[in-house]
């Protein structure tokens, strides 16, 4: 794919040791460090960007959790891509921010 995509992605890390909400905020950071375009939702992040450097960073997301404590997680991913365009969070967003 040659244009940017949407990439809603999902993680609900379980650990016996660890509360969820701190593993996901694991999650959080390692996405915020990968130079990608995010945004944090109540439910999931929306990642933008190249689709082999999306899928790369959610690879890498999961390791680190595992890294971290994590015993098993579920990971949703929700991909929006256009054959003759970029797909940006601003064009879904912009009328409500």
């Amino acid at each position: 794919m040659k244009h940017k995509v949407n990439a809603a992605f999902q993680v609900i890390p379980r650990s016996k040791d660890k509360n969820t909400y701190e593993l996901v905020d694991v999650a959080i950071d390692v996405i915020s460090k990968s130079g990608i375009k995010y945004r944090v939702c109540p439910f999931e992040t929306v990642l933008e960007g190249d689709y082999n450097e999306i899928m790369a960073l959610i690879k890498k997301v999961q390791e680190v959790l595992y890294e971290n404590g994590t015993e098993t997680m579920l990971s949703y991913i929700k991909i929006q891509s256009a054959a003759d365009r970029d797909v940006t969070i601003e064009d879904k967003m912009k009328k409500y921010d």
